[in-house]
């Protein structure tokens, strides 16, 4: 990442300090659900009996980190085969674009989302996880949709 990205990051933590991360809930569910910066939304979810219907609710703000840590939650939770993905997209990053392309194209030979539109999707996962989210979990485009009673009929 170039010094001016990891500055505006490092700004945006102190003038929009969000430690809502992720929600757990029935480690027996089959579904997960991503509300990208919609963090209302993600605490809507998280204070209501949809917890515990589902897996983890979560947020994903980043087209690199983010993406990472579903890829992982997936393979170490083998239970999960569909996130439903909902919320206001990511200004400027895109992550839910970046999301689909992954779970669509994979990465290239130097970890980029291919076909991803955000300014910095380069991944650490490996190919091996990839391919397991790519072959074993179903995403659900609901993006730009913030109404849980809406979101509830999806299930």
């Amino acid at each position: 990442m170039n010094a001016l990205g990891e500055a505006i990051g490092e700004l945006c933590k102190v003038i929009l300090p969000i430690n809502e991360f992720f929600y757990l809930g029935n480690p027996n569910s089959k579904i997960a659900i991503c509300t990208l910066s919609s963090i209302d939304l993600l605490k809507n979810i998280a204070n209501s009996e949809i917890l515990y219907k589902i897996s983890i609710v979560g947020r994903l703000l980043s087209e690199n980190k983010g993406i990472d840590s579903i890829i992982k939650y997936v393979n170490k939770h083998p239970k999960v085969n569909t996130i439903i993905v909902c919320g206001k997209e990511v200004w400027g990053h895109n992550s839910g674009h970046s999301l689909f392309q992954l779970h669509k194209n994979g990465i290239d030979q130097n970890n980029k989302i291919i076909n991803s539109t955000s300014p910095y999707p380069f991944l650490t996962v490996s190919k091996s996880e990839i391919k397991y989210f790519q072959e074993n979990v179903n995403l659900i485009d609901l993006i730009n949709l913030t109404e849980i009673e809406l979101i509830l009929k999806k299930f």
